[in-house]
């Protein structure tokens, strides 16, 4: 088995997550799902999520960590592995918490937020 076979098996450093949406899109069910495969695989795994104004469509933001032992469930900006983005304004919004090598997947879906459909803000393009 190879090197990098190994720490796929079993990674020696706790790696970091980032989630990241809109209210009603599945952030936080995609964590906690995340979140029981890795404990399954038998990580230790602390998660933190903040959704506020989910229900209105607002940000909604998911940490998972896992890892051997995972000291805290917060994820320190710049180092994140993985930033999983489905909606393209929240992972700019996000991005600082990726680390320079890390993986950014995003959705190219676009959900215009009410302050844009009524004129008071304009949609980043």
């Amino acid at each position: 088995m190879s090197g990098r076979e190994m720490e796929m098996q079993a990674p020696s450093e706790t790696k970091s997550i980032v989630l990241v949406g809109v209210g009603g899109q599945g952030i936080l069910l995609a964590s906690e799902i995340l979140a029981r495969a890795a404990m399954l695989e038998g990580f230790e795994v602390k998660t933190n999520e903040v959704h506020g104004m989910a229900q209105r469509g607002g940000s909604v933001v998911a940490q998972v960590r896992y890892g051997p032992v995972v000291h805290s469930p917060l994820v320190a900006r710049g180092t994140a592995q993985v930033l999983g983005a489905l909606e393209q304004i929240e992972a700019l919004r996000f991005a600082e918490f990726l680390r320079p090598d890390g993986l950014a997947v995003v959705n190219a879906q676009a959900i215009v937020p009410v302050s844009v459909s009524s004129g008071a803000a304009r949609y980043p393009v």
